[in-house]
Parts: structure tokens; sequence; C-alpha cells
């Protein structure tokens, strides 16, 4: 953030400005040299890899950007851990949220549980893999759910915390003379559009590639406020990267088992109940931020 004659912000747009093009220059060619190979970066191999390494590329935009653009200190990305009980919180409210989500999903009936795990079994059969033994849902089902709240978080918020250096430890700070509302505006266009070359081969909204760049910048735009409020109120990114962790491995985890046939548009984390669900829990995350 810099400051005028009388003292008023102004946006930091050589900062900003290098930052973006250092983040969707490097992702736009690596990720889009995979999809002309052919290779799926949203399936398996070294496309999956790929997209885990691209991650990380907003620090490495912040880094290059503070040392050798701006010359700044790394005070201003808040890169700190803080105190532990936002981290219990977030921990146990987004799974509450997904818990939420995927009911009203099946009450709605926009998608249905595939408590036999089908789907799951599927995956061995079309990779030309003998399925292994799978214990009874009364048993997998339990087993599935500590490891996606209470193990998964830890090794997704590692590679979630490359992304939030840059989103929520860079971008956001130099952002915010344009006041909350566009700030967080901005910042969820450009969070939702670093990950379009995604999208656009099937990422979430499978056949629907234009229209899964609407809803999915929506998912992150509503889904950012949450993550900017905790930030800001406890000046940390690394917060932040948890949060971000814990988000990633819930969709990645049970509940995409669990459900492996939502209707895109409609349920799930990324339709529109979720897209509700996360707007509602910025709004309220927002309004504590006010008393």
């Amino acid at each position: 953030m810099k400051s005028t004659h009388n003292d008023k912000p102004v946006i930091d747009w050589k900062g900003v400005s290098s930052f973006l093009l250092i983040t969707f220059v490097i992702t736009y060619a690596v990720e889009g040299a995979l999809i002309l190979k052919g290779a799926s970066p949203i399936v398996k191999g070294l496309g999956q890899y790929t997209v885990a390494a691209v991650m990380w590329v907003p620090a490495l935009a912040t880094v290059l950007t503070i040392k050798f653009v701006n010359h700044e200190g790394f005070g201003l990305t808040n890169l700190r851990f803080g105190g532990w009980r936002p981290y219990v919180r977030a921990g146990l409210i987004i799974p509450g949220c997904f818990l939420l989500t995927y009911a009203l999903t099946w009450i709605l009936g926009f998608g249905q549980p595939d408590w036999t795990l089908q789907y799951f079994k599927s995956l061995f059969v079309v990779a030309g893999v003998e399925v292994p033994p799978i214990p009874s849902p009364t048993v997998i089902w339990p087993v599935f759910l500590v490891v996606t709240v209470f193990i998964g978080p830890f090794i997704n918020s590692v590679f979630a915390f490359g992304e939030e250096l840059g989103w929520r430890g860079y971008l956001l700070p130099k952002l915010l003379p344009l006041g909350k509302f566009w700030a967080y505006l901005l910042l969820g266009v450009i969070w939702g559009a670093w990950h379009w070359p995604l999208v656009l081969v099937g990422f979430m909204y499978p056949g629907y590639p234009l229209a899964g760049v609407v809803m999915f910048t929506a998912l992150t735009t509503v889904f950012g406020i949450y993550i900017n409020e905790l930030t800001l109120r406890h000046r940390s990114s690394m917060l932040a990267g948890w949060i971000h962790g814990v988000f990633n491995t819930q969709r990645l985890g049970m509940w995409a088992l669990l459900f492996p046939n939502v209707n895109p548009w409609l349920g799930g984390f990324s339709g529109l109940v979720g897209i509700g669900a996360w707007l509602g829990l910025g709004l309220w995350e927002s309004r504590r931020s006010i008393k």
C-alpha cells in the first residue's frame, strides 16, 4: 500500500501488476501445455502432480515481486501462525457446511448418496485393476470421515498455502485501498480466473465450460469472503492456507465418493446450494467482524 501527498491510500499498481503477470503467465503456460498435449490436469498422472505444484505459483510471484520489483519486506504478507482457536473453528465449521450442503442436495433431489461405493469400485475397473476388498459401509465411511476431517487438511493445507501466500498474503492487502467490498469482489474474480484453464477442460462442471467459468468464479468470490475476513482479523496468511486446505480436503474427500453424480449446477459444494451456503457463511463472518 502506498500513500499520496494527502495520505490517502492508493493501489500499488506496480506490485499488483507484477504479481498478476507472473502468476497468470506461468500458470496458464504450464496448464495450457498440458491441455494441448492431451494430458488431463484434472484426472491423474502428470497433470495431477503438475497442478499440485502450480498451486505454489502465487507464492513464487509474491517472493519475486517483493524481492525484485518493489523491494518490500515480507511483513505485509502476515506470514505468521497466530492463535490456534481459529484453526480449530474453521476445521469444524467448513466440514459442517459441507454436511449441510450435501444434506440439502439429497433432500432436494439434486444427488443421491452412493453408500455401497459403486462409483469408487468402478474407478478400479476403468483403470484395469482388480477391485480390492472393501470393508462394509459401517466401517469404511467412519474411516473416510476421520481422514477427511482430521488428517487430510494437514496435507492439503501445505499446497493451499502456496496459493494463499499470494491471494490473501500479498494481493488482498494491496487491494484493500479500494474498500472491502471491491477488494473482496476483485480478488474473488481474479482467484476464479486463475482456475479457468481447468474449468474449461471439465473441472467440476464437465460439459459446460463457459457457464462453468461463471459458476466457479461465483464460488471463489463467495467463499473468499470467509477466508478474507478471518485472514484480516487474525492477521495470518497461514490461517488462510489452512482454511483453503480444509476446504480442498472436504471437496476431494468423502463427499466426492459419497455423492459422485450430483447435479453440478444445483447441488454439491459448487452448485447453487453450495454457493448459497458459502455466501451465508461469509456474510455471517463479516457481521462478526463489525461487532
